[in-house]
């Protein structure tokens, strides 16, 4: 039997693309069509941008309407799907429950005991169990992924590459616990830790203790540093930054941000160095074992 190869993007029909919030689903989308794919959004209800969504071939959901997100894939012959955006977890009594996912009850109750990443690992096998694959967005848009080294004029010095590694280390030994994919870094003194809430909290949180004196360190030092979690499943919920995390970082009083360079997405790369410039902040990508 002759192999014919990998298959071009074009010659695996269409995708769709289950919304959040932010920008990134939009870039994606763009992504898949430049390489002739195409692409249909499925916006979720309450987070995704309805004025963009709106130029592309859409259909909308609510949280845990499996049954009619199914029926939408099949309608669209879509085999494939990434989930991409941000949202805030719900409780159990925010789900909107259709028949179908009423028979997943017990099942997603189950997944709503741990934590993000146990939750949307339990999403995705209920998913491929209706024959979709689910793939991650830097595989449609790999450029999305953060390159190594620094985005914009700035670098990190010693110290800030000393608080790096710190940050990398510590968000390494709490991955077990399936917490979060920040934490800030002063001095070597973990400062802030991302949690439930995420990143743009987090940094609205320091803003508010620094700005009221209850957490103090020296202007020009603190490092946002992001990583996945050890183990995480990289088709979904990768660490991102946008101008959005610059204009935080900045509030905040931070002096930079590190991701970890392959395993980031990054929506808007000229926005967001335009703005670190103009913030006077570093932004780096940098290996998961950044040495100190």
């Amino acid at each position: 039997m002759i192999d014919a190869g990998p298959r071009s993007m074009a010659d695996r029909g269409p995708i769709a693309i289950l919304c959040g919030a932010g920008s990134l689903p939009f870039a994606v989308a763009d992504a898949a069509r430049q390489d002739g794919r195409r692409v249909v959004l499925i916006g979720l209800r309450g987070f995704a941008d309805a004025g963009r969504i709106s130029r592309y071939p859409h259909h909308w959901v609510a949280l845990a309407q499996f049954g009619h997100l199914f029926r939408l894939l099949k309608r669209e012959n879509c085999r494939e799907l990434a989930f991409i955006g941000s949202l805030v977890r719900p409780t159990f009594s925010q789900l909107r429950l259709d028949l179908a996912t009423l028979r997943l009850l017990p099942r997603i109750a189950r997944l709503f005991r741990g934590g993000d990443s146990h939750i949307l690992n339990g999403v995705i096998a209920i998913v491929e169990e209706q024959g979709v694959h689910v793939i991650g967005a830097h595989e449609i848009a790999p450029d999305i992924l953060v390159p190594d080294g620094p985005l914009g004029r700035r670098e990190p010095d010693g110290k800030d590459r000393s608080d790096i590694a710190y940050g990398l280390q510590f968000l390494r030994a709490i991955g077990p616990f399936d917490v979060g994919q920040g934490v800030v870094v002063a001095d070597n003194r973990i400062v802030c830790v991302e949690a439930a809430e995420g990143t743009d909290h987090m940094l609205a949180r320091l803003a508010g203790v620094r700005h009221s004196g209850d957490v103090r360190f020296a202007a020009g030092t603190g490092v946002l540093v992001k990583a996945p979690k050890p183990g995480q499943d990289r088709r979904i919920d990768l660490p991102s930054i946008g101008p959005k995390t610059i204009e935080n970082a900045r509030a905040a009083g931070l002096n930079g941000i590190a991701v970890v360079a392959g395993s980031a997405v990054i929506a808007e790369p000229k926005e967001v160095m335009e703005a670190a410039d103009r913030a006077k902040l570093f932004v780096v990508g940098v290996g998961d074992e950044a040495p100190r």
